[in-house]
Parts: C-alpha cells; structure tokens; sequence
C-alpha cells in the first residue's frame, strides 16, 4: 500500500537537508553563454561566446561569467576532450548561480578542476580523468559528474559549506577541513586499491546519504574527529573485494572513529556480508561487529540496517531487499536517483521504510518497467450480439499499478478500467481493430491491437473462386508450376470462426486447410474438373460448394537459352528400352546443377537424338503424369541415328517421359529454350524463307570447321530478333558427322542439332539464340557436308504471338485416306481457331523416292523450302513451325515420289 504520509515525510528531509528556498529574483535573467571547440563551430575565446561563435576553452567562459548565466559546454570531437585545468573563483548570487553545463563532456585525460573561494555554482555532466577540489566556497552543486583517478575523485576542503555531490560516478570523496552541510548523495562510489569510497574528516554535518559502494582493499565509509551532526543513511555498501588484500589491513564497511561517534547517526543502511574476518560490518568507537544486530545492541544505532547473506542480489529489480525500505526523512535526500528517476512505490512489495515510507536504498531507485503490452480477444471471430471480452497482458515489473484503456473500434467510448479485461457487445457487423493503451503511475505508456471480425448473424454458407495461376517472373526459387489453378474460399460467409476447410481438386487429389486461406493446386494434365469446398466452423455448422473449371494451358513467350546436354543414357549406360518409361529431368528451378532455369517453365523445347538401336521403331516423349500420346517424335532405323526437335509441356514434377516402341537405343537429350507465361519473347512466323545454301555459296563445310551464317536483319526477321526458328537440311555428307548450331562463336556447347548421313537427305528445325550481328554459327564435326538453312519465324520485341502447347494430338493421318502424290498438296486442319502459326511433328513414311515436304499456311503460295527431306525405305519426322490459314496448315510433296504424311499438332501460336 501507498502510505498517505509518505510525500509529506520525504520533504520534510529535503527541507531539512536544503533549507527554505530563497525567494527569485525579479531581474531579467542573463543569455546564455556557449563553449564549442568542435571542427566546425568557428569558435573563438576573443568573442562574447555566443551560440554562434562560441569559446574555444572552458576557462575563457569562466572567467567572465556572472551571475545568473549559464556555460552551455558542446562535447569535444577530440580525442583528448578540452584538454584544460579550469578553476572557477567566480561566484553567482542567491537564486543566481552561475551554471556550468555539459552532457559528457570531458575536460581532459590528465586536467583538473578545481572551485576556489566561489559561491552558488553548479557543475554538471563534466567527465575529468583527475582530481575534482572544492576549496573555501559555498553552496555548490555537482551533479551527474563521472571522475575516476586515484586518489580521491572529489575533495571538499578549506571549510567549504553547502556543497553538494550527487547523482555521480565517482572513484572516491573525501570531505574534511572544517567543511560543513556537505551532501554526498546518489552516487555510485567505487574505491580503489586501499583507499576508503567515502571518507568525512573534521566535517561537521556531512551527509552521506542513498549511495550505492563498492571497494577494494580500504573501508567503504569512514567518519574522523570532529564531525558533529554527521549521518550515514539509507546506503548500500558492498563489502566484498576483488582481489587479495593483506591480513593485517583490517577494514569495514561502516567506520566511525572515537573522537567522532558520539556526534554521527547511522541507520537504514544495507551492507553485504562476505564471511570473511577481514571485512568487518562495523567499527565504531574502536570496536568491530559483524552484525546489525550486535551493532545495535552496543550502540543504538543501526535499528533498521541489513546485513545480507552472501549470495543476496542486492541489485535485482524485483525482490532486492533494499527496494521500498530507507528513511525519506534521512538527511540529504533527493527527489531523483541517480538515473534521474523520480522516488517510486512498488506496489509488490511491502512498504518497510520508516513510517510506511517507500525510498530505496542506495544510488538506484527501482522503477516500474512497462515494456509492452499484448491483447487477447476471446471471441475475435463471432457474430453481431455476441459479448467479446477482451484481456490485456502487460510486460511490467508492477502490472498491479496499471490502468487500461480499452477501445473496441466500433466508435464507442473507450472502457477505462484498472482490471486487465473488458467486456463489449458489438451491436454491427464490421472488421474492427481491438486496440488497448496501458498507463502505469509515471506516465509510460504501451501500446496492442488485436482484429476482431464481427459478422452478420446469418447461416455458414461456402464460396470460392477458382482461376488460373500463372508465373510472374523467372525466378528458379519458388515458382509456379503449369496447370495451376487458385482455389479463394474468402468469400465464404461464416459467421464463427472457421475450424477447417476440405478441397477436393476433382482430380483424386484434395487438400485441407485450417482456414479460409487461398490454396493452389497443379494438375497432371489440361481438361474439366469439378472443384467441391467443404467448409466447417467451430459450432459443428458444414458447408459445400462445387463448381467446374476448365483447365488448360496459357499462352507463353519463348526464352532462348545457350544449347546444353541433359542427358547422355552412353554416359550412364542405361538405353531406353521398349515398353518401358524413361523420366528426363529438366532444368527447372535449380534441379540440375550448373543450370538454375525458371522454376516456372510450361514448355521445354528440346533436341533428342537416338543412336544405336537395335530394331527399327520410334520414340515418344510427353509430359510426365500424363497418358502417353498415340503420337511419334522422332523414327529410328535399326544401326542408325536419328535426331528432332521436339517441344513439350514439362510435368508437374520437373520432367518429362520418354518411351521407345521396339528395341532398345541410346538417348541423347539436349535442352534448347523454354516456353513460360508473362516471360520470354513473342512469335512472328514467316513464310519458309532461305538463309542459306552452301551448294550455292561458300562449298560444302568440311570437318572441324566453322561458317557464320546471318540470321537477323535480313529476309524481313529484325535486327533486335533474339532468336529464330530454322529447318536445317544436310545433303552430299560423306561421312556420318553432326552438325552444332549456337549462338556465340567463342562458346560452342557440347550438343548436337543434325546429324547427316551420306546419301542421305537429312532435315531438322531448331530454334536459336541469335549471336553477335545477328548471326548463328554452324559448326560440322567430321567429313564434308553441305548445309541448307530456311527460316520459318523469330521471336523478339516485334513478335506477335504467343505459344500455347497442348497434349501431342494426331490432326492428320494419310494411311487411312491414301498416299501424298508427287506435286500434290494436302490441307491439315484442326489448328485452334485464332491461330497464327502452328507447331507440328512431321513425318513421312512409306516413301518410294528421295523428296521434301514442304509446310505452310492455308491459302498461302507455297514456299520453295522445305520441311522435311524424305527418303525412300525411312519413316523420318521433322518439328516444324508454320504459319497457319484460318485453322489449317497445307502440306505439299516435291518432285520425289508419293509419301504417307503424318501430322501430330505439338501446340500453336495466337496473337497475344
């Protein structure tokens, strides 16, 4: 409990310590003069010491001050501070002082101050690293100083009176030649070696009073000769040391001599015992006692000391014996403690100090600490009507002493109350924000909030939305995978909180929730599928919704990447085989090291070469978790090679299956580019367009050789094109070899796009980054070949489509209508409406004489390139990119002889 008494008895002993203010004088007070040596302050001890030209050095301002005004001391920039000894002799003139004040400012390493023959003066926050003297002068104040030096730190001499040493660091004080009423109160004095913390020699009225010290070697307090009307109060005095000190140096920590005893009072002081024999509690006139006890007996002082155990934290802010019990009517208190904090009543402990009183003892006065509040809403999800209370938990050594102000955010007053919770009853629906400010006895404050979701009083009924997801960047970290679709319940209406929520995605897949909060689901494969949400709230209530999505792919820009090999089976001896899958991994995300991609790619497109098989067959690859497609990518002859570009959705796993008909063969898998949405470049297609022919300029490229062929810039494909798609012919090779087609020239991957054959007309499209002046590089391995290049479309920022992939779908078979004569042209329909190229897997079979296909769009004069080579005896396909026709492609067949044609839709491009 608070004692009525309490502020009455603690000014009463500053009364009788201060006296009786002398009343203000009426005179205009004085400007301020200013000392600033930092760099920039243009200072100068030849001015008036103005805020705008300061003094240089503390002591041009002390020799002229007067009374009433006060030194403003700027802290150094140097290392070595103000570097000065200063001696302040003037004097101010009651309710005048002259006032030197800093905050850490350091006068020197090696300097001095001293007071001499000087009245009403205050110093403040000055830092010196040397002796402190008041000599003959009266009524000074030293306040929050830090002095350390050997020796005694502060020294009142001379017969000084009134001098009063507070709220300081100090390494010792010394108070002796007939001063008189000096106060050394608040401080934190730590002795040195064997000197004492505090010594009072023939001083009579020395006031020692709430400090907190420690020592070495010496006594903590001593009291000699004649000082009459000395008192000791309200002190913590820590007797243990920290080092060895000599046998024979017996010391205590309250010291009192005979010729001083009979005049010094002592009480209310704390002193931590450390067992040793050495260290004495008391001696007073001539005797030594361990106890608080024993001292009382033997003298009557002493009544309310303690002497702690060992092990006691004296220092604890919670439950430090010294909390709540000194004498506030003890001489020489002060209203703040050494931290400037006013004296403070903790509510959790008793009030043992005298008449009830609630002053600390020592320099520290515990303080409530209110360091944060948090808010707690028993009912944050219910309908309008319902009673929601609302509980405070504060962070503060006294949460006893707080007031709470409750504020529920719906415009109502504010519940102002002592307890730690408040009921209210929400009269409407609204989001409203919970807000609580706690206040305790000196004004801090802390600060919570807490939303409550106050909803209409209606039936728990499920809603969501379900939309496409698509990626946002090519990030490999995180991503967003093809066939993702968003599932929002946020709009259910429930009026308590949610317990769970149940999706099922209608694939067989489902996921749970704990809350309304989005989910997102990747499927397997495009097409309908029913989306059903069940919805539970804490009252038992259930709701379910469904409704269908149509889930397909997006339209995509195309990425080109520099050509890398994914897969070697030769390396790692393990072919692909009939009747059996084959998982590729592809460079998603970081998923292959070396190679971080897009963690978001819908499309690879790739070059996949077979080699060595044994039987005649054929190979197809489509997206992992997906049927496979009654489609072909590329054929096979048994003993040979055989390469195609193909473009694939990836799977929701990263990869993409592979799977051979007959036989068994090695496979080679390099990753060209990809296709994402919102990444990547636009698609112009462009009617077969020729590049190059080297039967007709610059010779057959022989092996280990290099031509540069320009691809950009030329033909109507812009300069700033940064890829193009090319069908790349090999004729009159003469000897098997492969061909590499890339994009710097410095940098030739280990990757292949074409592998020629002598006496064979060898076809394959690829698409590729476009190198240094828009050119490509083709490179050929061994023998000699010849090389045709025709462009069929780039990409770059003047494309004009966007890539829509789709599951490998058969759009025309001429096996089950006839055979492609020689010259004769057959339309393929079944393109997506809206489209404006296609991407196609071509291939010829049956074929009785050497030829090409050519592809284009609808209604277009056909081109006189080529697709596809055909050759008797082979099945050979070709990826191929054409322009398309209001939904069809034409095929047409050359002078060879006639084909089966087999036409497998891959995806298509739309203006996007």
């Amino acid at each position: 409990m608070r004692p009525i008494r309490a502020a009455t008895l603690l000014t009463a002993g500053l009364v009788t310590l201060l006296g009786v203010p002398g009343a203000a004088a009426a005179a205009e007070t004085p400007f301020d003069l200013y000392v600033n040596h930092t760099a920039d302050a243009h200072c100068s001890d030849a001015g008036t010491g103005t805020q705008a030209v300061p003094f240089c050095t503390i002591g041009a301002a002390a020799r002229i001050v007067a009374p009433g005004q006060t030194v403003r001391i700027t802290p150094s920039d140097r290392y070595g501070g103000y570097d000065e000894n200063l001696t302040i002799d003037r004097s101010g003139t009651p309710g005048k002082p002259i006032s030197f004040l800093g905050e850490g400012v350091l006068l020197g390493w090696d300097n001095s101050l001293t007071i001499k023959g000087a009245s009403h003066v205050v110093v403040r926050g000055l830092q010196i690293d040397s002796n402190l003297r008041v000599s003959g002068s009266t009524d000074v104040e030293l306040d929050r100083m830090h002095i350390s030096t050997t020796g005694f730190s502060v020294t009142v001499a001379d017969g000084s009176e009134n001098v009063r040493v507070t709220r300081s660091t100090l390494s010792g004080v010394r108070i002796e030649g007939g001063s008189q009423r000096t106060v050394v109160g608040r401080n934190k004095i730590a002795g040195r070696h064997d000197e004492v913390s505090a010594s009072v020699q023939d001083a009579p009225g020395t006031a020692i009073t709430n400090n907190t010290l420690h020592g070495d070697c010496g006594s903590r307090i001593t009291v000699d000769g004649n000082s009459t009307g000395s008192a000791v109060f309200n002190n913590v005095i820590h007797s243990h040391t920290y080092t060895t000190c000599a046998q024979d140096q017996p010391r205590a920590a309250i010291a009192v001599s005979p010729s001083a005893a009979p005049g010094v009072r002592s009480d209310y002081n704390l002193i931590t015992d450390n067992s040793s024999d050495q260290v004495s509690a008391y001696k007073w006139a001539g005797s030594a006692y361990r106890t608080a006890a024993a001292f009382q007996a033997a003298t009557g002082q002493g009544a309310h000391d303690l002497v702690t155990p060992p092990g006691t934290d004296v220092d604890s802010w919670k439950d430090s014996p010294a909390i709540d019990s000194g004498d506030p009517t003890a001489p020489g208190v002060l209203p703040t403690d050494y931290g400037q904090r006013p004296i403070a009543d903790d509510p959790s402990i008793p009030n043992t100090g005298k008449n009830g009183g609630y002053i600390d003892r020592g320099a520290r006065e515990t303080q409530d600490r209110l360091e944060g509040v948090a808010l707690q809403l028993d009912q944050p999800w219910a309908p309008a009507g319902t009673t929601v209370k609302a509980t405070a938990v504060p962070n503060a050594l006294w949460p006893a002493g707080l007031t709470y102000h409750f504020d529920f955010g719906d415009g109502t007053a504010p519940v102002v109350t002592k307890a730690v919770t408040a009921e209210h009853v929400f009269e409407t629906s609204c989001a409203c924000t919970v807000k609580v400010t706690a206040v305790n006895g000196v004004g801090e404050k802390a600060f919570a909030g807490s939303s409550a979701r106050v909803t209409d009083p209606a039936p728990l009924t499920a809603r969501f939305t379900a939309t496409s997801e698509l990626p946002q960047s090519t990030d490999p970290i995180g991503g967003t995978r093809p066939l993702s679709v968003s599932v929002d319940s946020s709009g259910t209406v429930a009026p308590w909180p949610v317990a769970g929520v149940d999706v099922d995605f209608g694939d067989g897949k489902s996921e749970h929730t704990s809350d309304l909060s989005r989910l997102s689901h990747a499927y397997g494969l495009p097409g309908e599928y029913k989306i059903t949400v069940t919805v539970r709230d804490t009252r038992g209530g259930t709701s379910s919704a469904s409704q269908k999505v149509r889930v397909d792919y997006a339209p995509s820009g195309y990425v080109a990447v520099e050509p890398f090999r994914v897969l070697d089976s030769r390396a790692t001896r393990a072919p692909v085989q009939s009747n059996y899958d084959y998982w590729v991994d592809l460079p998603v995300g970081t998923k292959l090291p070396g190679h971080p991609l897009s963690a978001s790619m819908a499309s690879a497109v790739l070059n996949v070469t077979l080699t060595d098989a044994t039987e005649d067959g054929h190979l197809t690859v489509w997206p992992s978790g997906q049927s496979r497609p009654a489609t072909s990518s590329l054929n096979i002859k048994a003993g040979g090679t055989s390469s195609n570009t193909v473009t694939v959705p990836v799977g929701p796993d990263g990869r993409v299956q592979a799977r051979l008909n007959s036989g068994r063969a090695a496979l080679i898998v390099d990753f060209v580019g990809y296709y994402q949405p919102n990444a990547g470049q636009k698609f112009s297609p462009v009617a077969p367009t020729r590049l190059a022919d080297t039967r007709t300029s610059g010779g057959a490229l022989g092996g280990g050789t290099t031509r540069t062929v320009k691809v950009a810039g030329v033909h109507g494909i812009p300069a700033d094109a940064t890829a193009v798609a090319v069908n790349l012919t090999s004729t009159g090779a003469t000897e098997h070899t492969h061909v590499i087609a890339y994009p710097d020239p410095a940098k030739r991957p280990a990757t292949s796009n074409l592998n020629p054959e002598p006496g064979k007309d060898k076809s394959n499209q690829a698409i590729l980054p476009v190198g240094p002046d828009g050119t490509v590089t083709l490179y050929n391995n061994t023998g000699s070949t010849h090389l045709i290049v025709d462009a069929v479309g780039y990409y770059g920022k003047e494309g004009k489509a966007l890539f829509t992939p789709v599951v490998p779908k058969r759009l025309a078979d001429t096996r089950t209508t006839g055979k492609l004569a020689p010259g004769a042209t057959t339309t393929v329909s079944g393109v997506p409406a809206g489209a404006v190229g296609a991407v196609l897997n071509l291939t010829a079979t049956e074929t009785t004489a050497a030829g090409f296909l050519t592809a284009y769009g609808f209604g277009s004069a056909r081109p006189e390139a080529s697709s596809l080579s055909t050759l008797p005896g082979l099945t050979v396909p070709n990826h191929v990119t054409t322009p398309v026709g209001d939904g069809k492609v034409s095929v047409g067949n050359s002078w060879g002889g006639p084909n089966h044609v087999i036409t497998d839709l891959l995806g298509y491009f739309s203006q996007g």
